[in-house]
């Protein structure tokens, strides 16, 4: 068994070399520059004011009613934080341990999530987990915040930027397959909601169907395509998972 074991995990690994290998996230740091991910596949005439680099975003709305999860019990608060080799950013990671967050997919026990944070994709360094799940598994909002922006490119391929409640986490949700119906830019959503659905959008292997998920403290005024990213695990390890959702 723990030969089998090793084995899943070592194919798993190999499988996800290919997600994302442009950065998700660039530091807060003069010069201040936009993100790699940020590379537009699909402008659309009339899309929200691009960020300086003069990229434009995408954000397509379905008409179709939202969708919303069964409601969770709160997440439990407080305890020791597993440790690990690269918590990313120190303020970024206390900020985020106060939150109370769930995990994003649902039908994913915190147990089984992996952290893969500092593995490498390409020549840097993944600063996100990934969370692997069928294609089409419902994504949920980990926390309470708004909705900030809806972007496709060329690595994370469909995308979801989210604030957290004071402006100051932003959490990156790539990879999906597609929106949940109604969702737009500026919407606020509570946690547990569902936001979209886990894909193989992007620069990700379709044999290996993930939520790629990152954080990033963001920088003073908060800016979505900036921020110093923070490893989600640690917080996410201690999260609640939300075991099924429901449509209205």
């Amino acid at each position: 068994m723990a030969r089998a074991a090793v084995l899943i995990a070592l194919a798993t690994a190999a499988l996800l070399q290919g997600c994302d290998r442009q950065a998700v996230v660039t530091r807060v740091e003069p010069p201040r520059h936009s993100l790699p991910d940020d590379t537009v596949l699909r402008p659309q005439a009339g899309a929200p004011a691009a960020p300086p680099s003069g990229e434009a975003s995408v954000a397509p709305a379905e008409p179709a009613p939202p969708t919303a999860a069964v409601p969770a019990a709160p997440p439990v608060a407080g305890g020791p934080l597993p440790s690990v080799r690269d918590p990313g950013d120190a303020q970024g990671a206390q900020l985020l341990a106060q939150r109370p967050l769930l995990v994003p997919v649902v039908g994913v026990p915190p147990a089984r999530l992996a952290d893969n944070y500092e593995q490498s994709r390409g020549a840097r360094k993944h600063e996100a987990i990934d969370i692997l799940a069928p294609h089409g598994t419902p994504v949920v909002a980990v926390d309470d915040g708004r909705v900030t922006k809806l972007f496709t490119s060329k690595p994370g391929g469909l995308t979801i930027y989210q604030y957290d409640p004071n402006g100051q986490l932003a959490y990156y949700y790539a990879h999906l397959q597609r929106y949940a119906p109604g969702l737009r830019e500026g919407q606020e959503v509570k946690r547990g909601e569902v936001i979209g659905y886990v894909g193989v959008t992007g620069n990700s292997d379709p044999n290996a169907p993930h939520l790629h998920f990152g954080v990033f403290r963001l920088g003073n005024p908060p800016q979505w395509w900036k921020g110093e990213a923070v490893n989600p695990y640690p917080a996410l390890s201690r999260a609640q998972g939300v075991e099924q959702v429901a449509t209205r």
